[in-house]
């Protein structure tokens, strides 16, 4: 079975989603609509379709066709909470580093639903939040996770394992992995990493420090970031663009590689690198 996943904010009355419906079912594939950012009662889902939640997909999924742009693929890997199956990203959006086809190649999704594609496995974070010595909230991230003040500068400081890093004011902090560096971070004058790495990006906020520079990072290793001296000022912790936690002064965030991967529908004919040029 294959699970479309279109955003309808992208995909005005599910088009793009009717198409990619037509393709598979002449195919002989039985398909379900898991729409992404609305549900049935918000108006925005035509009512000729039969829609499910993409946490009812059962174990005969095999891929999803995620319809819309690197957010809606975000959305996607938080919905399926760490159950991997393999996504292929068709772009509505501006970018779209983590799809795999645009809007013309919609007649490559049979291909793909029969398995003719390479797999790409991608690094995941686990991200745990500390205060007073106890982990209050835990999250998983495909991109990145970020601490950001609410317009005022913080202090932040980096450590690899025990050993310190950076410390310095600005406004905030971005720890992503490969897949992420084409994201936040490389807004934020972080490097682009090939996606397949296994490594951490740790990239500074508008620093009010020169020394203050990206790191590349092994991912074997543990990396902590803490908020100091945040007195009345206000931070607060985002895991793949969404805002989820609010931070007080001495709270630690720990990141470490998940032994959860996302297995992202790549097709052979270009690579990352010739993808990233076109796109930049």
């Amino acid at each position: 079975m294959i699970a479309i996943c279109p955003n309808p904010y992208r995909d005005a009355e599910l088009k793009y989603t009717r198409r990619a419906l037509k393709f598979l079912s002449e195919e002989g594939f039985s398909c379900a609509v898991c729409p992404v950012f609305a549900n049935e009662g918000d108006g925005v889902l035509p009512k000729d379709v039969s829609y499910l939640p993409i946490a009812s997909l059962g174990d005969d999924c095999t891929l999803l066709v995620v319809i819309g742009g690197d957010g809606t693929i975000l959305s996607v890997v938080r919905s399926l909470g760490g159950r991997s199956i393999p996504i292929l990203g068709v772009n509505l959006g501006t970018k779209g580093f983590m799809t795999s086809l645009e809007a013309d190649e919609f007649d490559r999704i049979p291909a793909a639903a029969r398995g003719e594609f390479h797999l790409s496995e991608r690094m995941m974070l686990d991200i745990a939040i500390e205060r007073d010595g106890k982990v209050i909230y835990t999250d998983r991230a495909l991109n990145d996770a970020v601490i950001h003040g609410y317009g005022e500068c913080i202090n932040i400081t980096a450590y690899c394992n025990n050993d310190r890093m950076i410390g310095y004011s600005g406004d905030g902090v971005i720890v992503s992995t490969a897949t992420g560096s084409t994201g936040y971070s490389m807004s934020a004058g972080g490097p682009i990493v090939e996606p397949e790495a296994d490594a951490f990006i740790l990239t500074p906020i508008c620093a009010h420090s020169i020394g203050a520079k990206p790191f590349v990072i092994g991912a074997q290793k543990c990396i902590s970031v803490m908020t100091e001296k945040l007195h009345t000022r206000r931070a607060y912790l985002s895991v793949d663009g969404n805002s989820v936690l609010d931070l007080s002064s001495g709270d630690r965030m720990i990141v470490r590689r998940s032994e959860k991967r996302t297995l992202m529908a790549r097709f052979d004919d270009k690579s990352f690198f010739e993808l990233a040029y076109e796109k930049l």
